[in-house]
């Protein structure tokens, strides 16, 4: 028996120390791959290459807003800027992209007096033990956009309507209800070449259920505005948010924020949209951030908030990268986003406070 013991050691031995290479080299291939995406951008498809530099930086732009949302770049001639909304301060701003900012249109959002009666309080979700907590009134606007005469479409949320900004500054109010009903919130918006309106109502514009618990409130639904007139363009999401058009506005997609997902449609001649389907679903993917604001490019990929940062997603829905982007607080990562700077390469962030950027390798799809 002794015998036999010594013959088979070599080969136990063996054995084992084949076992320990495979698991070494298992764990090296694991450490290389996380390595390979543990920088700000990170590839799960070789497509990304052509899209954005694996070593692109992600820039600090501003770190001192309230909560910033519906950033839109505006190119006029050689001088272009950036605008967007602070909801807390209930202003849009105007910001070169070396960060000098200055309030373009006050009292953007809601117009009254009494927001501790129409607006919501919010908190920067911080412990309230922590010196960085803070708490506030939400009163201010949010999704913007420009449409081709280079007016701004403005989403106003607590004021729970959508209006136009004219080139004098003067204020068209273009909806504030579906058949009688007000909205609860409108969060962003889109403009088609044509000059038609899509916007989505979320419930971020009302406290509770607004001033009165009986009040009649639109459906949830993301809305078209034609020629005047209103109607529910899609009704299949729960809470829609985020909008953007393919490059040939042959599909408009729409974020469902509550559950993390993307759908798509088809844009018909009429304007209307049909046949929806679910395009990719980041329910299962864990971390801060959610399917908020998106963009498309010139290629017609997507470019959106979600969990950890940005996602860039095929036209097919397949996933070929993220943007790690930094989250101030508990909950909060990418917010919003949109292409910028006079060749449309540069990618703008809203998150919170914060305003970042980082350059790309392709251009953003203009909309207008």
């Amino acid at each position: 028996m002794r015998e036999k013991h010594n013959s088979n050691r070599p080969l136990k031995l063996k054995r084992i120390l084949l076992l320990l290479f495979v698991a070494l080299s298992t764990a090296r291939i694991g450490w290389n791959a996380q390595t390979k995406n543990s920088g700000i951008v990170s590839k799960f498809d070789p497509a990304l290459d052509d899209l954005i530099s694996a070593d692109a930086k992600l820039e600090t732009v501003r770190n001192d807003f309230g909560n910033t949302e519906g950033p839109n770049w505006i190119q006029r001639g050689k001088t272009g800027y950036l605008i967007f909304t602070d909801i807390a301060a209930n202003v849009i701003y105007k910001m070169s992209s070396d960060g000098k900012a200055t309030v373009l249109v006050d009292h953007a959002g809601y117009r009254g007096f009494d927001t501790w009666n129409v607006a919501f309080v919010q908190t920067n979700r911080f412990d309230p033990k922590d010196s960085r907590y803070r708490q506030y009134f939400e009163a201010g606007p949010d999704g913007l956009t420009v449409d081709r005469q280079g007016r701004i479409i403005v989403c106003t949320y607590v004021g729970r309507s959508v209006e136009r900004i004219e080139k004098d500054g003067t204020r068209t109010t273009l909806t504030d209800n579906y058949e009688g009903k007000r909205y609860s919130g409108p969060n962003d918006v889109v403009v088609k070449k044509d000059g038609t309106i899509y916007f989505s109502d979320t419930t971020g514009g009302i406290r509770g259920s607004g001033h009165d618990p009986n009040e009649p409130q639109a459906p949830r639904a993301i809305y078209m505005i034609k020629n005047g007139k209103v109607s529910i363009a899609i009704g299949d999401i729960p809470t829609p948010n985020g909008l953007a058009f393919s490059p040939d506005e042959k599909y408009l997609y729409a974020n469902g924020s509550g559950a993390n997902y993307i759908r798509r449609y088809e844009v018909e001649s009429d304007d209307t949209v049909t046949n929806g389907k679910l395009l990719i679903d980041l329910s299962s993917e864990k971390g801060n951030g959610i399917t908020d604001g998106m963009r498309v490019d010139e290629k017609g990929n997507i470019w959106t908030s979600g969990p950890n940062g940005v996602w860039v997603i095929s036209p097919e829905g397949k996933r070929l990268g993220t943007i790690a982007v930094p989250s101030e607080t508990p909950w909060y990562g990418a917010v919003n986003l949109c292409f910028g700077d006079a060749d449309y390469k540069t990618l703008y962030i809203t998150a919170r406070s914060y305003i970042y950027k980082i350059r790309a390798k392709v251009s953003g799809n203009r909309t207008y």
